[in-house]
């Protein structure tokens, strides 16, 4: 899909401005045309380049103020509001200055004669192709306040989700970078000093102790470079992960992690099945609710499994076609779709298995820290051991031998 500004006049004689999303020119003018529109410029909006897609990045508006949005939206549709008169006022009174700027130029477009979901679709970084797609659907059949009342309730049940998972990690993360840094000082700052005497004294050395100077050494000398390379590592990782060929490895690496990847994969798969339902329940065909959900899922493992899915349906196939036997997808979602397929009950399938696996995602988070709690604990044992028998062992024996 592409993004087409166009300038145009209505059958009324009014002027007309504003942009539309179709595949070609061609289908961008039929669009207008249908709408009662005689184009007289259209142009191709350029992709964003480098520059600006860092932009979006830094200043991203966060998934609260999104969610934010979407329920005073929904609040003022269905008050009978009209759609440019609640974004211009949502406009005015948000205080995420990037969203109120996306608001006013969002406004600005349907008021010229866009479409809500066309004006939405300018800012990819900003709304998802899940969002507009739904209120595509909204508008296409006349239910728009209610398709957002919808969005609204799922994008709160996400974000919570994502809220729990955070919040449960937050003490793993911070206790593990907290010794990560006190590691860093010990063996750059304080271990060479009490290494020194035993270097100065001329004893024998255990091997242990030994391996520690030669780590200890290393560090002080050298404690600015390791973080530059630190430092150059994860920005180039970071580009690494962004390039397709990175984000395939990275996203396959996250669901085969011996710890981790069972909640990664019960992630993705809420995530798929509930941006399916979602869509399908707002009127979304379902080919075009299974392209939507491939994006959704942000892991590029799924995406391709999803795309491969789409294109089996688009033949005629079954959903469970491609998952049937994918180690990526659990025996339980592939036989529940068969089941809710085979019964004329996909979207209620699809609701109870999102239902089950966001339940197995908060236990499984609960076990996770349960988990990590006792393993930072002996992290920190075989730690402190190791210093003692490195260090204040040769120390005593030293003290005894005088």
């Amino acid at each position: 899909m592409a993004l087409y500004d166009f300038t145009a006049k209505t059958r009324e004689g009014r002027e007309a401005s504003g942009v539309v999303v179709a595949d070609t020119e061609e289908l961008a003018e039929d669009v207008l045309r249908e709408r009662g529109m005689m184009t007289a410029t259209l142009l191709e909006r350029p992709r964003p380049g480098v520059l600006a897609l860092s932009f979006e990045i830094f200043s991203r508006v966060s998934a609260k103020d999104l969610v934010a949005l979407l329920r005073q939206l929904s609040v003022m549709s269905v008050a009978g509001v009209t759609l440019h008169k609640a974004l211009r006022t949502l406009s005015e009174h948000t205080g995420n200055q990037r969203l109120a700027e996306i608001l006013r130029e969002v406004t600005e477009n349907v008021e010229g004669g866009s479409r809500f979901s066309d004006a939405l679709a300018a800012h990819p970084a900003v709304f998802s192709n899940f969002t507009v797609n739904m209120i595509r659907s909204g508008e296409t059949t006349g239910r728009l306040a209610e398709v957002l009342d919808y969005l609204a309730d799922q994008s709160e049940k996400d974000y919570d989700l994502r809220s729990k998972i955070r919040g449960a990690m937050m003490y793993p993360a911070f206790v593990i970078s907290g010794l990560v840094v006190v590691g860093f000082i010990m063996m750059t700052f304080v271990v060479p000093k009490l290494t020194d005497v035993l270097k100065e004294s001329g004893a024998e050395l255990p091997v242990t102790t030994k391996a520690l100077i030669a780590v200890s050494g290393f560090f002080a000398a050298y404690w600015y470079l390791l973080i530059v390379a630190a430092a150059g590592l994860a920005v180039g990782l970071r580009f690494y992960i962004k390039t397709e060929d990175g984000r395939r490895l990275w996203d396959g690496l996250k669901i085969r992690l011996p710890i981790f990847g069972k909640l990664f994969r019960e992630i993705y798969v809420v995530r798929f099945t509930q941006s399916l339902e979602t869509l399908l329940a707002g009127g979304v065909d379902q080919v075009t609710a299974l392209a939507s959900s491939a994006d959704i899922v942000s892991n590029a493992i799924y995406r391709d499994l999803i795309l491969q899915t789409r294109r089996e349906v688009e033949d005629g196939n079954s959903i469970t076609t491609v998952f049937a036997g994918n180690p990526a997808m659990p025996s339980m979602v592939t036989e529940l779709l068969a089941v809710g397929e085979d019964t004329g009950q996909l979207r209620e399938t699809l609701k109870r298995l999102t239902d089950f696996y966001t339940r197995e995602i908060t236990n499984s988070v609960a076990a996770l820290v349960t988990l990590i709690e006792p393993l930072i604990v002996v992290t920190m044992g075989i730690a402190v051991g190791v210093m003692v028998s490195a260090i204040i062992l040769p120390m005593y024996s030293l003290a005894n031998s005088f």
